[in-house]
């Protein structure tokens, strides 16, 4: 009987580069995922379909609490992809894995989300540091640009959301969330024609809707991170 050889297909490998959304928890952490909570219930989604690390450098947790804080994140549809800020011996079997290297994005990109209406934005970037949007950012639409300011001249819509490294400043309402400072850079600022925002956040730091004072709404405002609050006032 002659046996006969079968090739195999070669087995291929291909780079893909993603934008990775930090996760820095803070003790105490029962504290910590109310706050997280509290985001989600305005900016439901937002974490749905996109790469999570969690960096722990904040926080001294055991492996059994490490476990559970990430059974605690996939009940809230956010998949950890790594973990950084621990030694490797922290993180027992079935934890995702131990990332190092990392570093901030500067990338410019129009996302659709998951789960959400795919549309494009037509966008321009200006040079290193800036993005311009010359269209209306609209709902389940995403802007992120971790490379500096994001410039909108239309609105952001219900439901949408511009995401910078640096400053955001919209030239027609704020309807939708606008992130700005997003690599960390607490003296970036949010700028608008007209407020009436589901979320603004900087570096971190947010106001959601129900938090933002009546008197502002409708206004041309400017927002700002002090003493790790985010202020409004109003710009006319």
């Amino acid at each position: 009987m002659t046996s006969v050889a079968h090739a195999h297909p070669p087995v291929r490998f291909r780079g893909r580069s993603f934008i990775a959304f930090a996760l820095t928890p803070e003790g105490p952490i029962a504290e910590w995922l109310a706050g997280l909570d509290k985001w989600d219930r305005t900016s439901a989604g937002f974490f749905a379909g996109r790469p999570v690390v969690l960096d722990l450098a904040a926080v001294t947790l055991t492996t059994h609490a490490i476990a559970h804080l990430v059974q605690e994140l996939a009940a809230r549809e956010i998949g950890v992809m790594g973990i950084e800020g621990v030694e490797a011996s922290q993180l027992g079997p079935g934890l995702p894995p131990l990332l190092k290297g990392g570093r901030a994005a500067n990338l410019g990109l129009v996302d659709s989300g998951a789960q959400r209406q795919i549309a494009a934005v037509k966008g321009r970037r200006d040079e290193e540091t800036s993005f311009l949007v010359d269209s209306p950012v609209r709902s389940g639409q995403s802007v992120v640009f971790l490379g500096g300011d994001v410039t909108v001249l239309g609105s952001i819509a219900s439901g949408a959301e511009v995401i910078a490294g640096g400053s955001v400043h919209v030239y027609g309402a704020i309807r939708g969330r606008a992130l700005a400072g997003a690599n960390g850079n607490a003296r970036a600022r949010i700028f608008c024609r007209k407020a009436d925002p589901e979320l603004l956040a900087i570096d971190g730091y947010y106001k959601s809707s129900e938090d933002i004072d009546d008197s502002l709404r409708g206004r041309a405002v400017q927002a700002w991170l002090e003493d790790d609050v985010v202020r409004i006032a109003a710009l006319d």
